[in-house]
């Protein structure tokens, strides 16, 4: 039997809960699991409905959160809905009838989005930016992949750290791999927020993710996935025109200075009647597009800027330091070990460590030692240990041991975040920008706790919860090096 779970990704808005009561209501819980991604920074736990599974996630964006939730279901297929949506009525049985014959060759069933327009008035500029997901090509407002797929593309481009550019990338990349996405018949609603006018200023930032989108898709990415052409050309126009005027006025040339700021104006003026004409009109909404206009051009052409700046490191994002857990991601973990002579690399170790020596990024060693404190081994024979990796990784960059016990208090053994944050300090590195590599649950609490970034590799001992509850995971130490890397490793 196909199984289908539901993914929602939340920063935890009121709308959450009509989301949920329309899924109690269509009876979705009783049929796969409803998987929560609470993305809210440093919050007490979600409240939930208790068949609803909550999963924390990295803060990081909806391709994040959303990846955090897939990764926590086993089942065939993965349903993403927003937390600002709705349920229409049989939903889950058109669901499964969208997807129920579909051939091997078809990726994802996308779900039909319907917007309500407001009674008695024209929609505001803001509503009509939501109105527009009516027509979105492959929004994942309602979108159901094979989690096959998934596995196969790598999930979303977590490069993308917003809205509306993560769902088109991973589409283009389904699309490339040779598979299909169809749409299907279900709905789903989509309320409009009261968002004010200055909303269209935050959503400028996605100019940054239309330089990356570019970068991977080529020039040709907006028809592909049908997104509208934009009015970048004209911002950069009317903006260039407005930096012009003081440096004509001051070389002299008053003639010239007229006519920049006559473009300027025209510019302002065209954006501002563009966004004025199709609304209601009312004095509010007015004054607040009056006043956005004249901001939005350079606002816009900045953020594109921003992004052609931020490319290169988009591209090839790599971590500024690498801090290495020793025992069942170096090295087999052998209990308490004291004797040099036990100590075996991981499978592929030693050439994952090379390649982040080549790549030039440091490393440290972080390792929790509570073997010294309970009698079984001495800081000597720790110590030995630890020269017998390095005789066989080469440099390790600094080591740090705790040798405590869990009754110890301490504030360097793992979970705790201490030593992480020395190791990082030490190396000169922000934590924001130093990944942590281990085997365990502590490591990656640990390294949530310290603000770093953490990639699991799980061994036969790892407890699934742990796996479950880590915001990343790689199939083992070199796997990981690679997601750090990227296509900046050599």
């Amino acid at each position: 039997m196909t199984t289908i779970d539901v993914v929602i990704p939340t920063v935890g808005r009121s709308c959450l809960g009509r989301l949920l009561a329309s899924i109690e209501r269509e009876r979705v819980h009783e049929r796969g699991r409803v998987i929560v991604v609470d993305d809210r920074p440093g919050k007490t736990a979600l409240e939930l409905p208790a068949w609803a599974t909550r999963v924390v996630g990295r803060c990081a964006g909806p391709a994040a959160a959303r990846n955090r939730g897939w990764s926590a279901s086993d089942a065939d297929w993965i349903a993403f809905l927003d937390d600002d949506t709705e349920l229409t009525p049989a939903w889950l049985d058109q669901l499964e009838s969208d997807i129920g014959d579909l051939p091997a060759t078809v990726a994802a069933s996308q779900g039909r989005i319907m917007v309500p327009r407001p009674t008695g008035r024209k929609p505001t500029d803001a509503e009509r930016a939501v109105i527009g997901l009516e027509t979105a090509r492959y929004a994942s407002a309602d979108i159901c992949y094979r989690r096959s797929v998934l596995e196969l593309v790598g999930g979303f481009d977590e490069r993308f750290p917003r809205a509306y550019r993560e769902d088109s990338d991973i589409a283009l990349r389904v699309l490339d791999a040779g598979f299909d996405i169809v749409q299907g018949r279900r709905a789903t609603l989509h309320r409009l927020a009261d968002d004010p006018a200055r909303s269209a200023l935050r959503r400028q930032a996605g100019n940054r993710d239309d330089v990356l989108m570019a970068a991977l898709h080529g020039r040709g990415w907006r028809e592909r996935c049908g997104a509208p052409r934009g009015r970048l050309r004209r911002h950069l126009l009317t903006s260039a025109a407005a930096a012009a005027v003081p440096v004509a006025v001051v070389a002299g040339r008053r003639t010239l200075a007229g006519v920049l700021g006559a473009v300027w104006l025209a510019g302002t003026a065209e954006l501002a009647w563009a966004r004025i004409a199709p609304g209601p009109r009312t004095r509010r909404e007015v004054t607040g597009l009056l006043a956005t206009s004249l901001a939005l051009p350079p606002l816009a052409v900045g953020q594109y800027a921003r992004g052609l700046l931020e490319l290169p490191r988009r591209l090839h994002p790599r971590p500024d330091a690498v801090l290495l857990d020793r025992d069942g991601t170096l090295v087999v973990d052998v209990p308490h070990n004291g004797d040099p002579r036990e100590v075996r690399p991981m499978p592929g170790a030693q050439e994952a460590v090379a390649r982040l020596r080549r790549a030039g990024v440091p490393t440290a060693v972080v390792t929790n030692q509570s073997g010294i404190a309970r009698g079984f081994t001495t800081a000597d024979q720790v110590a030995a240990v630890n020269r017998r990796v390095e005789q066989l990784f080469g440099p390790l960059g600094p080591w740090f041991v705790c040798p405590h016990g869990d009754e110890d208090g301490c504030d360097c053994r793992k979970p705790e975040p201490g030593m992480l944050l020395t190791a990082a300090r030490s190396l000169g590195a922000d934590p924001a920008r130093t990944a942590m590599i281990g085997d365990t649950g502590a490591d990656m609490e640990a390294a949530r706790r310290a603000g770093l970034r953490g990639v699991l590799v799980p061994t036969a001992v790892t407890l699934a919860d742990e796996v479950a509850n880590a915001s990343e995971v790689a199939s083992d130490l070199p796997a990981a090096v690679d997601r750090l890397l990227g296509a900046a490793a050599t």
